[in-house]
């Protein structure tokens, strides 16, 4: 759940932000002291709630700021705070058009009350629009696996309004995978926040086609240092409400702006190469994923430059990471460079390759069963087949070789 606050009183709000951030399914989106500015974030960043905490000497003021707010957005739940449990106070925020009332200093038990009604509220409304829509990173644990193109070509293979956000800020290079050239970076985002809207996301996006649009990594590397965290979540929350997609090509670094998008990601595809340094670097991605708190269902391996005549037995490979592979991407080097220097996705540049329907395979798979991970995994019939396979310098001995991993 996300939330906007407004609040004069400095220690009230510290206490409430204190409260949301406790909490792992809690996200604080904005702040701000003023009654203008409240509204504004709640039509620009469109929060499961906003948090008004009432100043005993303005409570009329803040009355109509809440009945304007329920018109204005009705989607969004409304809670008052005060140190004032007094009935007059409560009830007048209900009356105004409040749902729910929390009391400072935050109780835990309290909140965690307040926090399911609210989940209640927002879920009978939002249930539908948040199943079609869906945010997938697309990581790796090691540089040189090909993050990059598949994201670029995952993009291109979605059949709905899909952005692609190139969060590698120090070296993003999406915007030359599909052949664009940005005037606009997520940079300008960034300093733009406080004014976007549906407009202004429209000029500084880059388009490549009718259903594939970019957010371009900055033009300068310098620009990549204003950039915070919160920024990147509130950008990508606000942005989710207007895409049907939104396919993340991160760094494959763990640095706070890449795991606030990790965060917000409704699924992560962690992608590998079946070679030792790649193996052990997925290894220890799915561990940092667990300490992050990441449900399993929400990672999904794929392996990219996937050759028949790699010495690696792909159940064994399996069992030592604790997770089935979804994909595994053919290796041709030729046709993927060509595609790459032609600024052209290669699902587009080559429809008919062994590489564009794999990868508009997992795409079908991320957009039709979430909850059934069974139906993600490559069919029973071809991996029969590699399973099968030995090469005849014999297959990798992943017990000794792993065993310091």
């Amino acid at each position: 759940m996300t939330f906007s606050i407004m609040g004069s009183n400095s220690e009230a709000t510290a206490e409430i932000k204190n409260a949301v951030f406790s909490n792992a399914h809690t996200q604080l989106l904005t702040e701000c002291d003023d009654t203008d500015q409240l509204l504004a974030d709640v039509v620009r960043v469109r929060p499961t709630a906003a948090i008004i905490i009432l100043d005993a000497n303005n409570l009329e003021n803040q009355f109509d700021l809440i009945r304007q707010l329920a018109a204005e957005s009705p989607q969004t739940t409304i809670i008052t705070a005060s140190r004032d449990a007094s009935p007059s106070t409560i009830l007048g925020g209900m009356r105004a058009g409040a749902h729910e009332f929390l009391q400072i200093p935050v109780i835990g038990g309290e909140l965690q009350t307040v926090l399911e009604r609210v989940s209640k509220l927002s879920a009978a409304g939002d249930t539908a629009d948040k199943k079609n829509r869906r945010m997938i990173a697309v990581f790796s644990g090691k540089g040189g696996a090909g993050v990059s193109f598949l994201a670029t070509n995952l993009a291109a293979a979605m059949n709905v309004h899909t952005l692609l956000a190139d969060l590698n800020l120090q070296a993003g290079d999406a915007a030359s995978f599909l052949g664009v050239e940005p005037r606009y970076s997520v940079a300008d985002f960034v300093s733009n926040r406080a004014r976007l809207d549906d407009a202004l996301i429209k000029s500084l996006i880059t388009t490549h086609s009718a259903n594939l649009s970019l957010l371009a990594a900055p033009l300068e590397t310098h620009e990549s240092e204003e950039i915070e965290p919160q920024n990147v979540t509130e950008i990508l929350h606000f942005l989710g409400r207007r895409f049907e997609r939104i396919v993340l090509d991160l760094p494959h670094t763990f640095d706070p702006i890449t795991v606030a998008a990790l965060d917000l990601a409704d699924d992560i595809l962690l992608v590998m190469t079946l070679d030792i340094p790649g193996i052990r670097n997925t290894r220890r991605a799915l561990k940092v994923f667990e300490r992050l708190g990441y449900p399993r269902s929400k990672i999904h391996v794929v392996v990219n430059r996937w050759s028949k005549n790699i010495d690696v037995e792909l159940q064994k490979v399996q069992a030592h990471l604790g997770e089935q592979f979804i994909g595994l991407v053919p290796n041709d080097y030729v046709k993927v460079m060509e595609s790459i220097n032609m600024g052209r996705p290669h699902v587009q540049s080559d429809p008919t390759s062994k590489i564009t329907a794999e990868i508009k395979r997992i795409a079908s798979a991320l957009a039709a069963d979430h909850d059934n991970p069974l139906s993600m995994q490559p069919q029973k019939k071809s991996l029969r087949g590699i399973f099968g396979r030995r090469n005849s310098t014999g297959p990798l001995d992943l017990a000794m070789t792993l065993a310091k991993t």
